[in-house]
């Protein structure tokens, strides 16, 4: 696994902000965009959808997304790597700063895609406008990104597919067949399940104030090539222990009190 540093509070903590009537990157404002409309855009988990560049469109690589707060800041996920950025909206024109991202390597296609989408954000200023549950942000040039709101998903119930592992402020990505590593928690049998990566698991699961305690996991007892097996041994050890998460729209962030942890996000 390559490992990266990141700053997690800027991942986390920074959104992009509706501000009429303010410069780039301060707070306040209605988060409505668009001539005579009241469509929130604020405190809404933004799939990106497609990208279209130069006349070309592609589907946008699963897990990427934007979201708005009412702070002047913004953050999401490009396709691969995660991003935060201040961003400023005047009427429904809507202007970001320059951008903090993770720094892990994916496959060709999410990291071209990747390319396009944070040029497109960092280009100028773009105009938004929203129709229901779509948002579309269209650069001078004609560039362009559709995006739908998403609801949030529950804590329990969803499946949350990991994305990474960390360690303080060290995120680590994981092997291309991990994309199988994930977990779902039921609350009326207080229990979790899912794929280590490799093997299946079963295990206790409360959740109280904040926290969720893990109980030792039952698994299958499979051998999995050695990055899968490391992973694997890095998620076990989450279990048998308290753990802190953090929902946050569809997203999930579970550590454990000596920093260690995953991100995950709701499975589409």
């Amino acid at each position: 696994m390559d490992k990266h540093r990141l700053t997690l509070t800027v991942l986390t903590v920074l959104p992009l902000a509706a501000a009429c009537g303010n410069g780039p990157g301060s707070g306040g404002g209605s988060g409505s965009v668009g001539s005579g409309t009241d469509a929130p855009v604020t405190g809404v988990h933004w799939r990106v959808d497609s990208l279209t560049v130069g006349g070309t469109t592609r589907n946008a690589p699963a897990g990427a997304y934007l979201q708005i707060d009412d702070h002047g800041q913004a953050h999401g996920n490009y396709g691969c790597n995660g991003f935060g950025a201040s961003a400023g909206v005047h009427g429904d024109r809507i202007h970001f700063g320059a951008a903090q991202s993770t720094d892990m390597a994916c496959e060709k296609a999410p990291m071209a895609f990747e390319a396009d989408f944070s040029r497109t954000l960092a280009g100028g200023t773009l105009t938004a406008a929203v129709d229901r549950n779509e948002l579309t942000l269209t650069a001078k040039d004609g560039d362009r990104v559709r995006l739908t709101k998403e609801s949030d998903a529950s804590l329990y119930g969803t499946k949350w597919q990991v994305t990474s592992l960390v360690d303080g402020d060290v995120a680590s990505s994981l092997p291309a067949a991990t994309d199988k590593a994930w977990f779902t928690l039921d609350q009326k049998a207080a229990a979790v399940s899912g794929s280590l990566g490799c093997n299946r698991f079963t295990a206790t699961a409360t959740v109280r104030d904040g926290h969720l305690t893990l109980g030792a996991p039952r698994t299958t007892r499979r051998m999995c090539d050695g990055s899968l097996m490391d992973t694997e041994k890095a998620l076990r050890a989450l279990f048998g222990r308290t753990l802190t998460y953090r929902l946050d729209h569809r997203s999930i962030a579970l550590t454990s009190g000596n920093g260690k942890g995953v991100n995950a996000v709701a499975a589409r």
